[in-house]
């Protein structure tokens, strides 16, 4: 399994200005290959190659670099046409599309580079990196990380490593690859219904309330709103400071709330199920009220979280159909719409089950992630007559 391990260089002054400008030639070589690559009809990397590198290379790049900066170019082509095909940029003919599809891909001056172990290799002794440059290779250029984060650098790290520079700081991505534990067969499954008034409510007990995360969400759009109409140069500098914080701290809350039920499902050798929600945002109709809140709801990074951690930890996880979850009794099986009396009240009008609206959603997940579990292990061959 792959997982990555962010750290932070600690340049000088001058080693700081080769990173920057280093990234800056890259991502500018790299808008140059994107353009010969569209004007070209996106050959395949090898093609592409051959009209491309001897030009990269006469701009000053070594023969690495080089190869990075197209195969980069191509990987990013590629990961466009899988978005048009998934149907992620809208239906043919839609603004979106063809706005992508129009014009060739534009890289960011401070976007990442990768680097393989020949451009950049690491200390971990001494916690340092050695990495190349268009002014050279810089030596002993150390970074910061957690004791947890070194140790898996040292003994997991493969492959290549990322390069990039957000709000003039600089940061190195590593790819780990770290051994999956062996899947256990689960006794009975945890249910894990996901919300915007609660973040997740489990068939075990554990709830998640959303309440802090919301207020925390409306804090920062308020003051986001007082200070782009204040529009001083002092109010443009804060909101540059204050960036990505709301994204950092619900990334935070959604880390503590999957490490606690991965640990939960781990204790009690039980899978968890998870609602399928992809695609939500499209089929849901909302007021423009509460628009906002649906928008910024992180339920797909809370759900990656979880499924990474559970692979981590050999849990068992499966996803099951989130439709009438809301409205169908855990105890006797009755679906009817007006179950659900209000937000947080479910009430079944046949067996007269009362409970809290999640709290019953959760069970019914947790139902019907045994049932998936179940049919994925039977046998589909016809019986021999």
């Amino acid at each position: 399994m792959k997982i990555v391990v962010q750290v932070k260089p600690m340049p000088e002054a001058v080693q700081a200005a080769a990173l920057s400008a280093t990234l800056h030639t890259v991502n500018e070589a790299a808008r140059w290959v994107s353009r010969a690559a569209f004007e070209r009809g996106v050959p395949r990397e090898y093609a592409l190659r051959k009209h491309t590198y001897l030009e990269l290379k006469a701009r000053g790049l070594g023969a690495q670099a080089a190869q990075h900066v197209i195969k980069k170019t191509r990987d990013a082509y590629t990961t466009l046409k899988a978005n048009i095909r998934a149907g992620n940029l809208g239906k043919p003919g839609s603004k979106r599309r063809v706005k992508a599809e129009s014009k060739p891909i534009v890289f960011r001056p401070d976007a990442a580079q990768p680097y393989d172990d020949r451009c950049l290799s690491w200390q971990y002794d001494a916690q340092s990196v050695s990495i190349r440059t268009t002014a050279g290779r810089i030596k002993s250029l150390r970074f910061a990380c957690s004791a947890d984060a070194l140790k898996t650098l040292r003994e997991f790290r493969r492959g290549e490593s990322d390069l990039i520079e957000r709000d003039g700081v600089f940061y190195l991505i590593a790819v780990c690859e770290i051994p999956e534990a062996e899947q256990f067969e689960p006794a009975g499954f945890v249910g894990v219904d996901l919300g915007i008034a609660n973040i997740a409510t489990t068939s075990t007990g554990y709830g998640a309330a959303g309440r802090g995360l919301n207020r925390h969400r409306k804090r920062q759009m308020d003051l986001r709103r007082k200070l782009q109409a204040k529009g001083t140069k002092s109010a443009k500098r804060r909101l540059k400071h204050r960036a990505r914080k709301e994204t950092r701290h619900a990334a935070n809350v959604n880390h503590i709330v999957s490490k606690t039920i991965v640990t939960t499902a781990e204790r009690t050798g039980r899978g968890i199920a998870l609602e399928d929600l992809q695609g939500i945002r499209d089929r849901v109709r909302l007021r423009k009220g509460q628009r906002a809140q649906l928008h910024s709801w992180s339920f797909h990074q809370l759900g990656q979280f979880l499924e990474y951690k559970a692979r981590r930890a050999g849990v068992p996880l499966v996803y099951v159909d989130p439709a009438y979850t809301s409205q169908q009794c855990s105890e006797c099986g009755h679906l009817d719409r007006k179950n659900r009396v209000d937000q947080a009240t479910f009430a079944c009008r046949a067996c007269g089950f009362l409970a809290h609206a999640d709290d019953n959603a959760s069970h019914s997940i947790a139902a019907r992630g045994e049932s998936v579990w179940i049919a994925g292990r039977e046998s589909r061959v016809p019986a021999t007559p």
